[in-house]
């Protein structure tokens, strides 16, 4: 997922040099929600992961 996230970020940092704005805006948008969407899980997994996580 952070790799999508990367991937959106830089197609709006190269949308915004040729002057595409509202798919640069798009694209930075996309970019955000992804990057806050993995950031939540990192978080859940590190904490299910210091708890011991789920046993077989």
């Amino acid at each position: 997922m952070l790799y999508w996230a990367l991937l959106f970020l830089i197609v709006a940092i190269v949308a915004g040099l040729f002057g595409f704005g509202g798919i640069a805006t798009t694209a930075s948008s996309i970019a955000q929600v992804l990057f806050f969407i993995f950031l939540v899980l990192f978080i859940i997994s590190l904490f299910f992961g210091w708890r011991g996580g789920v046993g077989p």
